[in-house]
């Protein structure tokens, strides 16, 4: 099944490869599927493709696909006749409206072209017929197992209820998350000038339009709504009846166009087997088995809020056409098919993720004004920042800024921050970084090394990390305490050393590590194993950490009752050794964690069971230090807002356990997620554990630091001015560059009072010139091109 490396077709390109695969199937005549073919029949005319479907050839499904400009590059090289075809009816825009609460704002500079879905279908059915591939319509499939025997290759291009995975479970491994929110698929007459999202809140709650013009007479029209205001809108009985396949709620569909009439100007929502829906997100661990492949949504699917499922799905059968004819056999073009295509899949769903529960939760930011709400919304996924936002359209960045109170050009992480009576400089804080560096218990050389290169480098709060209230309520046998006369003394002259250079302020978090404690610092794989001679443990419930770790104590009233007095004793101990902010470690399964979490804590006394109860120790350690930390300075109390695991803390949970930490007198949350069980499963990425910061705010009105995979600048403005924290914790990045707040000034050429750099460091405060800094490019046009619109608007009677 090998071909020779140096056999050329008539062309002189590599011969086709691999030769033996001639005969293909494709389920499914949908874009991707017809791509496909005619992509594998152009580079091989000598294979045999039959294209089966089960609805017929002039059958209309759907309505406009969007496509980005990656897309539509790879198909002009790939085949320029159908791009040609394509780009002659595109309806092509460069803006974004956001219609919220009354108002209108633009973004533009974004670039969309898009076009009807079934308008690409005949394009596509043309190319195939001219390239001779077998088109059967209104012919279903047979049997997968039959074609896999009759066939060399069968491309399942089936959909997102693909009868070709459920066929072979054990060897795709399907994941299918189905969400909350009910959506509906409609099109319009009106035409809009624009991507256009329109949110409207109700007595039952909002509605959310997703809407873009697709050629010179239709607009798509999406209606999404969370599922309660679903229910509560009378959608729930309307769509009560059972539907036959391609009919449409019309019922649902009448209520829409009632609602949201004050948007469609006189015109009407057109169905087309319109009902309401739940979207699945589908992951497959594997797209193959044996010479049967996925293509599109059979394969995977993205929220249609970040993209459209056919560009998926064009960029899928591009590749793997390439592969059948890059790679020696069937197996490594299969192989190598999925290996490049799967880490753009997974990095578009990573973003559609975030798209998708932003819209579940857009209840959260109604309250904001429009500006910050506009922003927020585009900037849901991610992908779009701060940064490139003002590089497409810098009066509508200018425009939130001032909204935001600031002013035009100073970036939002450089804006100061009132907590307490204490002002900070700017949003940045350095998060607690153990150093395990202390095996007596007192701060390092390296402590005091650390804290004065962190406070040099520009952030607005640096924390000093894990310091322990006990000394059976260390972490590891190298990590710092409070508990002692002499530790104190420590910690006043390290804080001394620090302010003789810096008036930056000081924090230092306190915590008991429960269960997590008595263990040997983390090795190279970030694990700390524990002790072979540790000290006892204490948690709520005799339940080690894992499966190598020692069981715990379930703690007495009597330990329960130190441990309160061992946080305000230390609490003391830090305000006398001259912290400014004060931070408890309620969070990552520490002692106070492991209390809140149902997950660890399975008493049944007044300390465990609802909610209520397991509060009740984290609020009486507030309390008693509340009671004794200097009004006016800050208290801060870190929180996992999520354990990542089933049956673990709740979305609801969080914002309860907010609320009820503000009661107790909390000045700001500072808002991570998991370490609570070894059994996690966080969904790792930039700044994925932001929407809880975001969650809580909205629950609580208290001030949030957003931490967790936030590095780079760009991010960190995204997330302050979008309004999903107040203030935003960096500490890996910190790590690797301690002056790390003070270059994203030089980068973002900002020289405010928030970024104020060392007096003997000023020289260096401007960004080195790098290679070519010096080099002026000539003038090589006679005539210079404009450049392009920032704003362009959809119009059938524009070129």
């Amino acid at each position: 099944m090998t071909t020779a490396p140096d056999r050329t077709d008539r062309t002189g390109r590599p011969d086709a490869a691999p030769r033996t695969v001639r005969r293909i199937a494709v389920i499914g005549a949908g874009p991707g599927g017809l791509y496909f073919a005619a992509l594998a029949k152009q580079l091989a005319p000598e294979r045999d493709i039959t294209v089966f479907e089960r609805d017929g050839r002039d059958d209309e499904f759907g309505f406009g696909v969007v496509f980005s400009d990656e897309t539509l590059d790879g198909i002009a090289r790939a085949d320029p006749r159908v791009f040609a075809a394509i780009s002659a009816e595109f309806a092509r825009w460069s803006d974004i409206d956001i219609r919220y609460a009354g108002e209108v704002r633009t973004s533009g500079g974004h670039g969309f072209a898009a076009l009807d879905r079934n308008r690409l279908r005949a394009i596509l059915r043309q190319r195939c017929a001219e390239l001779a591939v077998d088109l059967r319509y209104r012919t279903p499939a047979p049997p997968v197992d039959r074609l896999a025997a009759e066939y060399d290759l069968v491309v399942a291009a089936d959909g997102i209820r693909s009868g070709t995975r459920a066929a072979h479970p054990e060897s795709f491994r399907p994941d299918l998350d189905e969400r909350h929110c009910r959506y509906m698929w409609l099109a319009t007459d009106k035409v809009f000038e624009a991507f256009t999202f329109i949110v409207e809140r109700y007595d039952f709650g909002v509605l959310q339009v997703h809407a873009y013009p697709y050629s010179a007479t239709r607009s798509t029209f999406i209606v999404e709504a969370a599922a309660d205001s679903w229910h509560r809108a009378g959608f729930e009985a309307l769509a009560a009846r059972e539907l036959a396949r391609g009919e449409s709620d019309l019922a649902s569909v009448r209520r829409c166009a009632d609602l949201l009439a004050g948007h469609l100007d006189g015109h009407r929502l057109i169905p087309n087997a319109s009902r309401w829906i739940r979207f699945t997100t589908v992951r497959n661990a594997s797209w193959r088995h044996r010479n049967v492949v996925l293509l599109g949504d059979a394969a995977h699917s993205a929220h249609f809020s970040i993209g459209s499922g056919t560009k998926l799905a064009l960029e899928d059968a591009l590749a793997l056409a390439a592969a059948l004819s890059e790679q020696p056999t069937l197996e490594e073009a299969l192989a190598g098919y999925e290996a490049e295509r799967r880490p753009v899949v997974e990095s578009t769903q990573r973003a559609a993720q975030a798209s998708l529960e932003w819209f579940e939760t857009i209840g959260r930011r109604t309250g904001q004004g429009i500006d910050r709400f506009a922003f927020n919304l585009l900037t849901r996924s991610r992908r779009v920042t701060y940064g490139n936002l003002r590089a497409r359209d810098p009066a509508f960045v200018d425009a939130v800024d001032t909204a935001f109170g600031g002013s035009p050009g100073v970036p939002p992480m450089f804006r100061p921050l009132k907590l307490g009576a204490l002002e900070l400089r700017n949003r940045v804080v350095v998060p607690p970084l153990a150093t395990f560096t202390s095996p007596d218990a007192l701060p390092s050389g390296f402590d005091r090394a650390q804290l004065t290169g962190h406070a040099l480098g520009g952030a607005g709060l640096v924390i000093a990390g894990m310091t322990a209230v006990s000394p059976e309520g260390r972490a590891t046998d190298r990590c710092p305490g409070l508990w002692a006369d002499h530790q104190e003394a420590a910690w006043r002259r390290l804080v001394d050393a620090v302010r003789a250079v810096s008036d930056t302020p000081l924090g230092i978090q306190l915590t008991h590590a429960g269960r997590r404690g008595a263990t040997a610092a983390p090795g190279p794989d970030g694990i700390g194993r524990p002790l072979a001679e540790g000290w006892p443990l204490i948690a709520p419930s005799a339940l080690p950490w894992d499966t190598g770790s020692p069981v715990p104590h379930e703690a007495n009233d009597i330990q329960l009752t130190a441990v309160t007095a061992d946080f305000a004793a230390a609490a003391e101990r830090a305000a006398r050794a001259g912290f400014d902010v004060l931070e408890l470690q309620f969070g990552h399964g520490h002692l106070l964690s492991s209390f809140l979490s149902p997950l660890t804590n399975r008493r049944t006394d007044r300390y465990g069971g609802p909610l209520a109860h397991r509060l009740r120790l984290p609020l009486e350690v507030l309390t008693a230090v509340r009671a004794v930390w200097p009004a006016g300075r800050p208290l801060l109390v870190r929180i996992s807002a999520s354990d990542w695991a089933p049956g673990g803390t709740t979305e609801e949970e969080a914002a309860a356990i907010g609320r009820a930490l503000a009661g107790a007198g909390a000045d700001a949350l500072d808002v991570s997620t998991g370490e609570v069980v070894a059994h996690q499963r966080p969904p790792y990425g930039r700044g994925y554990q932001t929407p809880f910061a975001e969650l809580v705010r909205a629950a609580t009105g208290l001030p949030t630091i957003a931490v967790g995979a936030i590095s780079g600048f760009d991010d960190a403005d995204s997330v302050l001015l979008a309004g999903r924290a107040d203030l935003v914790a960096v500490g890996r990045a910190h790590l690797y560059d301690p002056l790390w707040t003070l270059h994203a000034a030089a980068e973002q050429n900002h020289t405010g009072p928030g970024a104020r750099w060392p007096e003997p460091w000023r020289a260096g405060s401007r960004k080195p010139p790098g290679p070519n800094a010096d080099r002026v490019a000539p003038r090589l046009h006679l005539l210079r091109e404009p450049p392009p619109p920032v704003h362009r608007r959809w119009s059938p009677d524009l070129p």
